[in-house]
């Protein structure tokens, strides 16, 4: 279950538990509509994860945010960055350097995905996962439920030698391009700086996936005129630009208007 934290940024949501194959935890919710399934970044739910998750429910979607690590409504600090890596680490629903393998979790959030779409309707669920989680909406496309996938700066797995692999099974993969081929269509995004996001997995991605692959990569060399630093990373949270037309605005337009005809058409 998860961890609290004392602030209230969470106090507008409704939070309930969700218990499927053993494991129960706490999952917030907002809105109305087709299920939107909002997987944190790393260190949790954080307040900048919490207002994207808001904006989804302004797009009249029904946004869902299960607690899967982190304390809930903590600040990103590297005290919390590194107190949840610590508990992913030693966790067995995480894969953080696996090869060719998705993380166990992902088979409980096709589970939760399978309720919001028989409780909220629609033609499937979206799925949007950052960072560590970034990964987790396409190996979440084996299931025919996930129509709008959306991978932010998906970091796993993790090493040197890991930067054009992708955090599924080969099984899982053939059964990704079918859907592709279908035309279940997979939104990405990154900093061209980031290395944690490396642009070998993009083009990876692009080479698996062809035309239904639409990759992002937003310009964060030194030189950019929109001020992103040059180990910028989170694309929808904490490197999110005020200025209206910067690229990260951009980004987050789409995406929202992504899930709004996928799901609603």
């Amino acid at each position: 279950m998860a961890q609290r934290n004392s602030s209230d940024i969470l106090k507008d949501f409704e939070c309930k538990p969700f218990t499927a194959r053993g494991i129960t935890r706490d999952v917030y919710r907002m809105g109305e509509g087709p299920a939107v399934l909002v997987i944190s970044e790393m260190p949790g739910i954080t307040p900048l994860v919490t207002a994207f998750a808001r904006q989804v429910a302004d797009r009249n979607l029904r946004v869902v945010m299960p607690h899967i690590f982190g304390r809930d409504a903590a600040p990103p600090t590297v005290r919390e960055v590194l107190r949840t890596f610590g508990e992913i680490c030693i966790s067995r629903e995480f894969n953080l350097f696996a090869k060719g393998h998705a993380s166990p979790v992902t088979s409980w959030l096709r589970d939760l995905a399978h309720v919001e779409h028989e409780g909220n309707g629609g033609p499937g669920v979206g799925v949007i996962g950052m960072c560590l989680t970034g990964g987790f909406a396409l190996a979440m496309m084996v299931d025919p439920v996930v129509v709008a996938p959306v991978l932010a700066q998906p970091s796993l797995p993790l090493g040197r030698g890991a930067r054009s692999e992708l955090d599924v099974s080969p099984s899982d993969l053939v059964t990704i391009k079918q859907r592709a081929d279908e035309g279940v269509c997979v939104l990405a995004y990154r900093f061209t700086g980031d290395k944690k996001a490396p642009r070998e997995r993009f083009a990876r991605l692009r080479h698996e996936l062809g035309d239904a692959f639409i990759g992002v990569e937003i310009d964060s060399s030194p030189s950019n005129p929109w001020g992103y630093a040059v180990n910028a990373h989170s694309v929808f949270t904490e490197a999110l630009g005020d200025r209206e037309g910067s690229p990260t605005r951009v980004a987050l337009e789409q995406v929202l208007g992504f899930f709004s005809e996928r799901l609603k058409g």
